[in-house]
Parts: structure tokens; C-alpha cells; sequence
């Protein structure tokens, strides 16, 4: 079964707790904090495995949840690392995150792999929080948590040439003469479900990758036919070999077929037709074909047109010489520019507000990433711990915009489900 898409949700592993501990011999006075760092969290990483072509083994994995780290323990002990989560992916798997567009990773290379969704640092113990001023603090913190993600990971294929053109134009005949590939041929439209992939050998120690794309129709970049599910399948080729039915033997004409593929390429991705392009006219044996090809060449202009008769097997060797010529010529190129990929945006958190306050009811609700973090790795477990978050809320100027918006000594105010009274402080 051929899977080049699926919706992936993304839990990392939280970090585990910090242990709150004190160190308690005879003979040993002032003992002080004992309590070890908690381990770090289960990352989730995506690898290239070139075993795999499609991605029919996530389809079923809608959830995919790491471990957390373990907890710290008294005696100084550090909690183990959680053990990351290794999810494989072919060649030319694409991860991009559905909130934000941008994309996580483009895996394109054999040893390609990238995190993408981090684990939670280990909460610290009290041994790590020791200060100065106060060398035995009585709390210690949670883990971080894990990041949480939605992912859309596609599968777009690694070819050097595709092969497109309408239903039933002899492209899968091509592949299967040209290539080892032995794609399903019959005389009716879309007997190609699915691309097919072929190695063509050029000569010793050279060769190159084509593809077999699906027949396209008019309304494919709209999802008509069979076409906008595999067009992306193209983005990646440096040739697009135009296969076009010289015989008109279903009743097409040659010229229009051309220009209605090329027109739903621009629509569906107007860069692709600025790659460099050939037009393979086959089924040459025909008797209407040489007619039918000059007045095809009146029209279309500046793009080498080879003769074939891919039943016949003629003409095919002179495309094979010309396409490795030409590949030899064209430098692979990136598909997507910087600017696309999540590790290049730069955010100013800085100009951004790390908080908004708003009033639900009777009740103020406070929401951002960094006050709901240091909620969920604050230990309520001591009086000291409550105090410690009271204070990192304020220096980062929650207090003054509550007191700014009206708040008053008793109002209610929350943090995720954690809900606390509101303290005029000075």
C-alpha cells in the first residue's frame, strides 16, 4: 500500500522530578540538600531508513507518545535519561508542523535525522538549587514537560526525471523499458495507482533515478482525477519529460493534451515549469503520428522533442544519452528556501508579551508558555516552594498588570487548573 501522507500528534517525554532530600548521618553535622536532578526526557526523532518507500507504517500511529525521564533520588542520584523514540521515514520525507506551516525537517540525505519534538529537561533537586543565601532549600522542581506537536509528514520522492502526461500516453511502457521497474500496463485510463520508480543505467558506474508519475486530467492541482494527490511527487525532479500521444488514438489532440498538463503544473506549483523540460512524442508507429508531430512542432517551441516508439522499443537509448547529459549539467537543488524551515525564524521574544491576562466571570486567567511551564515544574509541596513561584511570577511583571487591570486583595485568579488568591504586594 502506497502512504505519502499522514497527520502525526507528538507527545516528548516530560523530564523527571527533582528530589527534595536532606542529608541525615551520625557524625556529620549540617548535612544540607541530598536530593539528585531528575532525568531528561524521551526526544522523538525522525530517521531516514532507505529499506522503507512509502509511509504506510505510520498510518496507524496517530499517537506517538516518548517516555519520561525518571525521577531523581536522595543520596545525590540523578534520575536516568529517558531512551528517545526512533521513528523511520524513506527518503524524502518531509515534517512540517500544522500550527505554524513552517517546516520541522526535509530528510533527504541516507544517515538524515532530526529531533522533532525535544524532551523536557530533568527537574533539579535541591542539591542544584542551593544558594548562598539559602544553602538547604526545602523544595525541589518538576520535570519540564515534553514538547507537544501536530505534524503533517509527507513523502515526496526522489527522482531525478518525472515522467508526466495524460492517462494511457505510454508512460509506464517508457519506465518499464528504460528501467528494471515493472509497472502494471493495460489499455485503460489510470492503470497507474500509484508512482512507480525506475534505475536507469546509463553506462558503467552511471545512472539515474525516473518516476512514473499518475495520468494527470484537466482539474488535477483541484483535485480532479487521480493528479493532485501525486503532483507533489514532481517538486523534487531536476527534468520533466512530457510524454505525449502522437497517434491521437483516443481522440486527443497532441498540442492540447501538452498544454493542459502544463497548465495545471503552473497551477499546482508555478516553479516546476521553470525546470528544465523535454517532450517525449511517442507511439511514432502510428499513422496519423508524423502528421499529427509536425503540426505539434509548428506550435511548440525551445524544447527538444525526441521520437519514440516505446512499444517498439525505438528511439528510447538517444532519450536515455540526452537526459543523463542533461542531469549532468543541473545541480540538485534544495526544494524549499530557508526562510520555510521552523530552525530559521527568528523569534523576539523580547518584543512579544510572555503573558495575557484576561478576566473569565469572577476570575482572572493568566496564559502564556512560560508562567503555564514554571506551574507545571513547581513542587506545591512546601511553603517555601509556594513562595519561590509567587516570586517568578512577579518578576515577570505579572503582579503590576494584575493590579494594573483592577485586581484586588481575594480575586481568584488562574493558571491552567491551578487557581490561587490574588496578594497585594509592594
Amino acid at each position: 500500500m502506497f502512504i505519502d501522507e499522514v497527520i502525526l500528534e507528538l507527545e516528548a517525554g516530560n523530564g523527571g522530578n527533582g528530589c527534595m532530600a536532606f542529608r541525615r548521618e551520625k557524625y556529620i553535622e549540617m548535612g544540607g540538600p541530598y536530593g539528585g536532578n531528575g532525568g531528561k526526557g524521551a526526544n522523538i526523532i525522525f530517521m531516514v531508513d532507505e529499506g522503507l518507500n512509502t509511509l504506510v507504517d505510520l498510518r496507524y500511529r496517530r499517537i506517538i507518545k516518548a517516555d519520561k525521564g525518571e525521577n531523581g533520588l536522595g543520596k545525590g542520584k540523578q534520575g536516568a535519561n529517558a531512551k528517545d523514540v526512533i521513528v523511520k521515514v524513506p527518503l524524502g520525507t518531509v515534517v512540517t508542523d500544522v500550527d505554524t506551516g513552517l517546516i520541522i525537517a526535509d530528510l533527504v540525505n541516507k544517515e538524515d535525522s532530526c529531533i522533532v519534538a525535544r524532551g523536557g529537561r530533568g527537574g533539579r533537586g535541591n542539591i542544584a538549587l542551593a544558594t548562598k543565601n539559602n544553602p538547604a532549600p526545602s523544595y525541589s522542581e518538576n520535570g519540564e514537560p515534553g514538547e507537544i506537536k501536530k505534524v503533517k509528514v509527507e513523502l515526496k520522492l526522489l527522482a531525478d526525471v518525472g515522467l508526466v502526461g495524460m492517462p494511457s500516453v505510454g508512460k509506464s511502457t517508457i519506465i518499464s523499458k528504460i528501467s528494471a521497474s515493472k509497472p502494471k500496463i493495460a489499455a485503460y485510463h489510470f492503470t497507474t495507482l500509484t508512482p512507480n520508480l525506475g534505475v536507469v543505467r546509463v553506462r558503467e558506474g552511471k545512472s539515474f533515478v525516473v518516476a512514473d508519475l499518475p495520468g494527470l486530467i484537466e482539474g488535477a492541482s483541484r483535485g480532479e482525477g487521480l493528479g493532485e494527490k501525486f503532483l507533489k511527487h514532481i517538486e523534487r525532479t531536476r527534468v520533466i519529460a512530457h510524454v505525449i500521444d502522437m497517434s491521437s488514438f483516443e481522440g486527443r489532440n497532441p498540442y492540447e493534451d501538452y498544454t493542459t498538463i502544463c497548465n495545471e503544473l503552473s497551477e499546482f506549483n508555478k516553479d516546476i515549469l521553470k525546470k528544465k523540460q523535454i517532450i517525449i512524442a511517442n507511439k511514432m508507429d502510428a499513422l496519423t503520428a508524423k502528421e499529427n508531430l509536425e503540426e505539434f512542432k509548428n506550435k511548440v517551441k525551445d524544447i527538444p522533442i525526441y521520437e519514440v516508439s516505446a512499444l517498439n522499443n525505438e528511439g528510447l537509448q538517444i532519450v536515455i544519452n540526452d537526459l543523463s547529459d542533461i542531469l549532468d549539467e543541473i545541480n540538485k537543488e534544495p526544494l524549499y528556501t530557508e526562510d520555510k524551515f521552523e530552525s530559521y525564524v527568528l523569534y523576539k521574544y523580547e518584543e512579544e508579551e510572555p503573558f495575557k491576562i484576561h478576566k473569565e466571570n469572577d476570575t482572572w486567567v493568566i496564559t502564556g508558555e512560560k508562567p503555564e511551564k514554571i506551574l507545571k515544574m513547581t513542587k506545591f509541596n512546601t511553603d517555601e516552594s509556594v513562595l519561590r513561584f509567587a516570586n517568578k511570577l512577579k518578576r515577570m511583571g505579572i503582579d503590576d498588570k494584575l493590579r494594573e487591570l483592577g485586581a484586588v486583595d481575594g480575586d481568584n485568579v488562574r493558571i491552567l487548573d491551578f487557581e490561587f488568591e490574588y496578594k497585594e504586594t509592594y
